[in-house]
């Protein structure tokens, strides 16, 4: 492939162009396993290209090591593109150790069972959403303190607090009156209302705690989009509600 400023050659379908400068992608879209992963490369919504990382999973000791190994691949082959977007999904532990070595906000893209390339496309015509840089501890807010579900309800909240589109987690008061469950906590980002704001429902047992979660959607489409990310997290923590 070819610089589409300068006509230089590429390396990979689009890298950026270090003669001109010039980025070649916006977007990467990352499918990631636990011993391989694919990168799509997008530029205004089109495919531009697909490179395979592959790696082979090791055990005990050297376990932490060849995933950073792999993480580390992954990472380079995302710097060559200088996106403007990356997207992911796919196993948890690597997108986990991913997150903590991209210096990008990894968004979480699609539903088990969906195609994420085919989701970021039809993305690619929507405004982009401001991104919230206060950190996930200091968006915690309202009057109840106590979480339902202790160490995992408050990593439901912090999956949500996470997010580059959250300003503002509010936890409610606790339920005990709701419908019995035997598979510990459990969550779910239900619809968004017409300011693009998104209600968190966690469950442990019989008790259910509704959470507000303030978004920078200005609409219910725009906050729809936050709903979808926030499930799939609780999707790959295994923590989702149904």
């Amino acid at each position: 492939m070819n610089c589409r400023r300068c006509g230089g050659s590429l390396d990979r379908a689009g890298d950026f162009c270090l003669a001109c400068e010039t980025a070649n992608a916006d977007t990467v879209v990352c499918e990631v396993g636990r011993e391989r992963a694919s990168l799509t490369s997008l530029l205004d919504g089109e495919r531009v290209g697909t490179w395979t990382v592959t790696t082979v999973e090791e055990e005990g000791i050297n376990e932490k090591r060849e995933r950073r190994n792999f993480v580390g691949r992954l990472a380079d082959e995302i710097h060559r593109k200088r996106p403007e977007e990356v997207y992911a999904t796919g196993d948890r532990e690597v997108l986990s150790t991913m997150r903590a070595h991209l210096h990008y906000d990894l968004r979480r893209v699609a539903d088990p069972g969906e195609d994420p390339v085919a989701a970021v496309r039809e993305r690619s015509g929507e405004p982009a959403l401001t991104v919230v840089e206060t950190p996930p501890r200091d968006k915690l807010g309202g009057s109840h303190s106590t979480l339902v579900g202790g160490r995992e309800g408050r990593n439901v909240i912090g999956l949500a607090a996470d997010h580059p589109h959250v300003k503002k987690v509010i936890p409610g008061p606790i339920d005990a009156g709701g419908r019995g469950s035997r598979t510990g906590v459990r969550a779910k980002a239900t619809r968004a209302d017409g300011t693009g704001n998104v209600r968190l429902l966690i469950r442990d047992g019989s008790s259910v705690q509704e959470v507000r979660v303030v978004t920078t959607a200005a609409d219910r489409p725009q906050g729809e989009r936050v709903r979808g990310d926030l499930n799939a997290a609780l999707a790959e923590a295994e923590l989702r509600d149904g």
